[in-house]
């Protein structure tokens, strides 16, 4: 007999909308408190986004941060911010740090010339230093680039909530869209919290968790939506538990996997792609978690019309009330 891995068992009843005031509560809490840090801290914007140029540097000798600032000192650079970069994958000889020099106002972007006397000015303190890359980005582009995010996040969001409502009920892509603004705000204001560089990858990784989040979501609403069909008596929120029992395994196997994967990359991956896999290894926790204890509960709340069979000479005269089967816990 063929060995099964079993993460779940086939048959599970776990009442996942016993404490749904306390779970919804929480995650609303989680999401003002996000917006406060947003306002009070600020994102870490990346080059992208601010504008200027990023120097990477790399040495056998330790990073003396210190010295590097006052090496650079007299080119009277402005805002300059200068990071040592840690990494497990990196060899004992290897002493990375990052130069950040933000763009001044009205210059489009760093000279090459200042490029080449900040190289020359740190390479005073550590001759055998090298610059495996340098980034430069224009202030009006980088401007350019926070509108198009805005846009592409916002953009994403009304598609989806257009695609949940034709397919199902418009209190699906209520509950849909209120998850995944959710998730986008809480993941913001942890890299917020920590000040995690904030960048075009970042934004990447956000519209990423959009859609790992709208899809784990669609599996549970479709299965939903079955038992609405099937089951025409039996309670929303008992059909709810229902389809999430019915669904656990897929869902713990996918996201199972998934961070599997993610976990390897964030540990072994290396600085570079560090903050686009902490997002989205962060939002496919968060995704997995709203998906049941957040857009389900908008939808149990409004409730949902209860015959799905169109042949129904009782569907064709009316809807059932949009709030049937909505009880309290």
């Amino acid at each position: 007999m063929a060995f099964r891995l079993k993460l779940v068992p086939e048959h599970t009843a776990i009442d996942f909308f016993r404490a749904q005031k306390i779970t919804f509560g929480i995650s609303t809490l989680l999401a003002v408190l996000s917006v406060v840090v947003l306002f009070m801290n600020g994102l870490n914007f990346g080059i992208d986004f601010r504008g200027g140029t990023t120097i990477r540097t790399e040495s056998a000798q330790p990073v003396d941060v210190g010295a590097y600032r006052a090496a650079l000192a007299p080119l009277d650079l402005g805002d300059v911010a200068i990071t040592e970069v840690f990494d497990p994958g990196f060899r004992a000889d290897q002493n990375v740090a990052q130069v950040r020099i933000s763009a001044q106002d009205g210059v489009e972007a760093v000279t090459p010339e200042t490029i080449l006397a900040v190289e020359a000015a740190l390479q005073t303190v550590d001759p055998s230093i090298t610059f495996p890359s340098v980034e430069s980005v224009g202030p009006k582009v980088s401007a350019e680039l926070i509108q198009t995010a805005i846009y592409a996040v916002l953009a994403s969001l009304v598609a989806i909530s257009i695609y949940i409502w034709l397919r199902f009920e418009w209190q699906f892509a209520v509950g849909a869209i209120v998850s995944l603004i959710h998730d986008v705000l809480i993941t913001m204001g942890i890299f917020a919290l920590f000040q995690i560089r904030f960048d075009l990858t970042t934004i990447a990784a956000l519209l990423t968790i959009v859609g790992y989040s709208i899809n784990d979501t669609v599996v549970v609403f479709d299965r939903l939506r079955e038992n609405l069909m099937k089951y025409k008596k039996r309670a929303l929120r008992e059909l709810m538990n229902l389809s999430v029992n019915e669904t656990l395994s897929r869902t713990v196997m996918t996201s199972g996997t998934t961070l599997l994967a993610l976990i390897a990359l964030l540990v072994l991956g290396g600085d570079v792609i560090r903050g686009f896999v902490f997002a989205i290894t962060f939002g496919i926790l968060i995704g997995t978690y709203s998906s049941i204890y957040v857009a389900k509960n908008v939808v149990l709340w409004l409730g949902v019309k209860r015959n799905w069979d169109k042949n129904d000479p009782e569907t064709k005269k009316k809807s059932a009330s949009p709030f049937e089967g909505a009880e309290e816990v």
